[in-house]
């Protein structure tokens, strides 16, 4: 009974959404209209994504601070193998929240002679499972299956950052990014107000660069929720298209948005009857593989780096997906 408060009150907020209803049948809206429907879930939604947004990225802020890029880069040094991806991917769960952010760090990681491997299991995690989407995706679908998404990325992370080690990719990195100095001066130690300051201007950053995203994203929930009908929704990328899978995974990586703006859109498809494997797919294809992240990480890679890397998450992802798919009545 605690853990459904905390699922339904906290996390998802419901009350929220009772008191928008209510808000907007004042104002002479009714809610079960599509106008209405449509406004109560942008409302709702975008509210209640500032809110845990906020807190989360304030917390993840405070507990990030304790790992500065320099000693970051040391605990990483001192660590090989899959050992050293696994660490790279967790440490990736408290970093920046969107692939672009991610990809000064990865060249940090890289000029400082950190395995190319392992930089890349960091690249892969950091926009894909850190802290914030797991308490987001669990305010929507669940506990199981956001503890699902966030372990399942966390091995496309190691996984990928392990075999691209294997294939010798070490050669692609460009030059420059090898020949880079790195700074080895540990970073100062930082008091705790020092510590509340960086989180709290790391939270207001960090709102002020997605808060479009989030409009963006509940906006096209919001349209696919209310006004596109299910048999539509069912045929482009439900259960009867067996590529369906495939489309979300190419579908998503035009799109420019982080796990935030991601998640609405895949909320609205769930609720729809769209496959959770195919939702999955699209929220890691946005988040992992978005078009601008890639033309910025080809500033730091040769082209076949940039291939392998794109053609491992791509096929891991689609994997993944199919694999939600055929299990989905486990998390139901």
């Amino acid at each position: 009974m605690i853990w459904e408060f905390i699922q339904n009150q906290v996390l998802s907020m419901k009350w929220l959404n009772v008191l928008t209803g209510n808000m907007l049948s004042s104002a002479g809206l009714d809610p079960d209209s599509r106008l209405g429907g449509s406004l109560q879930f942008f409302i709702y939604d975008v509210v209640k994504i500032l809110i845990l947004l906020s807190v989360l990225i304030f917390l993840i802020s405070y507990i990030q601070s304790y790992f500065p890029p320099e000693r970051t880069k040391k605990t990483l040094g001192r660590i090989y193998g899959v050992k050293a991806n696994t660490l790279a991917a967790l440490l990736g769960t408290v970093t920046p929240f969107c692939s672009c952010s991610s990809i000064p760090l990865f060249m940090g990681f890289s000029s400082a002679g950190l395995p190319v491997g392992v930089t890349f299991s960091f690249l892969i995690s950091s926009p894909l499972v850190d802290l914030g989407s797991l308490i987001l995706i669990m305010s929507i679908f669940g506990g199981k299956i956001a503890v699902a998404y966030v372990l399942v990325g966390l091995v496309l992370a190691v996984a990928g950052g392990t075999l691209i080690e294997k294939l010798g990719m070490e050669k692609y990195v460009e030059d420059f990014i090898k020949a880079a100095p790195a700074v080895d001066a540990d970073a100062p130690e930082l008091t705790k107000r020092d510590r509340i300051i960086y989180a709290r201007n790391q939270m207001a950053s960090t709102v002020k660069k997605v808060i479009l995203y989030i409009f963006i994203g509940v906006g096209i929930g919001a349209l696919i929720h209310n006004w596109i009908p299910a048999d539509v929704i069912q045929t482009v990328v439900g259960d009867k298209n067996p590529f369906s899978v495939i489309l979300a995974s190419v579908v998503g990586i035009p799109m420019y948005a982080d796990i935030f703006g991601a998640i609405p859109i895949a909320e609205a498809l769930y609720f729809k009857g769209v496959g959770l494997g195919t939702v999955l797919a699209f929220m890691m294809s946005v988040t992992a593989l978005s078009l601008p992240s890639m033309i910025m990480i080809k500033k730091a890679i040769k082209m076949k780096l940039l291939v392998v890397f794109v053609s491992i998450v791509t096929v891991g992802i689609i994997i993944i997906g199919y694999l939600f798919n055929a299990l989905q009545y486990l998390f139901i």
